[in-house]
């Protein structure tokens, strides 16, 4: 990997921002993830595109839009492997308050992201700001389900208050020295090699890196104006391949960070979603089979009022998604089956888990429209 110098400080004396896109065979999306960047109010620094074992035109692309090009050399550790190749060229090059924006080749930024994110860094005990996604505007019934789920995330990552549950891959901002604070304590007090930024094991890269900041006391955090969009996946095959990964990903990263004071919630938050599912697929289910039994339905006025709160809620929760998420959520039975399929992914990735199957990665050609 060739080196490339970062451009020098500021004379204003303003911290540096690098942006840094690991990208594999993403010629379709990467040069608007570039423009997203450069369109910024406070623009980057320098952007760098981590061109890993394309097959493309991804790095041609990506220099026709103003980027630079790192090439990864005999990466088999697939995104981590890419950052950490990447973060060992050009960290080098930064200060300890200069600061690292990681993105994903398929995802956009509002203009405001790093204006925001650099304004919310210089609270006290924060040491990375995360985005916070959405689906891409392409139409389909699976794909907006998936943009209901994440406007309902993103609602609750910004009500909660409290810090991020996981900086999102699609867009985080780390301030450099944490980032060398994690490599250093990486074989020690963190899971992973000596050294290395990111743990290579990882299957879900951003969630281990957010137990990383947060077990070296740093605060995570997610602003609304951080706002990013991101593919969604097409066929349901994806988006299982995908959300298996992930699920599985948690739970083996919770597996080498342990229980311990940052991990409990995490394990809470496992047994608290399974239940949650079963709650939301079981009403309907018992009704189902209560139904083919034979037996009466009795409309009782008490379950009426809690259904009818329920639906309120969900379509409270989804205002963002647009009227097409509201028709959706109104009609509860697609919504109804994703909550299904989601819960069927939640097994499959604790079955994997315990099983200790290998895992797999799936790499989605991105398309724009």
């Amino acid at each position: 990997m060739p080196v490339m110098l970062v451009t020098p400080r500021h004379s204003a004396g303003r911290d540096r921002v690098v942006v840094v896109i690991p990208a594999h065979d993403e010629a379709a999306s990467v040069g608007a993830t570039i423009d997203s960047a450069l369109a910024q109010t406070v623009p980057p620094d320098a952007i760098f595109v981590v061109a890993d074992n394309c097959s493309d035109d991804t790095a041609a692309i990506a220099v026709a839009h103003g980027a630079r090009v790192l090439e990864t050399v005999g990466n088999t550790d697939k995104k981590a492997g890419a950052l950490n190749q990447a973060l060992e060229v050009v960290l080098p090059q930064l200060d300890g308050d200069d600061r690292v924006l990681v993105i994903d080749a398929d995802s956009l930024l509002a203009p405001e992201w790093i204006e925001t994110a650099l304004g919310v860094m210089e609270r006290p005990g924060v040491g990375a700001v995360g985005g916070i996604f959405y689906g891409e505007g392409r139409e389909g019934l699976i794909e907006q389900l998936q943009r209901n789920e994440y406007v309902r995330y993103a609602r609750d990552v910004l009500r909660r208050g409290k810090g991020v549950w996981v900086l999102t891959g699609t867009s985080t901002l780390f301030r450099v020295s944490v980032l060398r604070e994690i490599a250093a304590a990486r074989g020690a007090v963190l899971p992973g090699r000596a050294g290395e930024f990111y743990d290579r094991r990882a299957l879900t890269e951003d969630m281990e890196i957010t137990l990383a900041c947060l077990r070296l006391g740093y605060r995570c955090v997610s602003p609304a104006r951080c706002a990013t969009t991101t593919e969604l996946m097409p066929t349901w095959r994806d988006l299982w391949r995908q959300r298996v990964r992930w699920q599985r990903g948690a739970i083996d990263n919770l597996r080498s960070h342990g229980v311990n004071r940052v991990t409990l919630p995490y394990l809470g938050q496992q047994l608290w979603a399974v239940l949650g599912f079963l709650v939301i697929v079981g009403y309907p289910l018992l009704l189902g089979l209560s139904l083919a039994a034979g037996m009466p339905l009795v409309l009782h006025p008490f379950w009426l009022a809690v259904g009818a709160v329920c639906l309120v809620d969900r379509v409270v929760t989804v205002r963002k998604a647009g009227w097409r998420g509201i028709v959706l959520t109104l009609l509860f039975l697609p919504e109804m089956y994703y909550d299904f399929f989601r819960l069927a992914v939640y097994l499959a990735g604790w079955r994997d888990a315990v099983l200790r199957r290998t895992a797999g990665w799936h790499h989605l050609t991105a398309v724009r429209g």
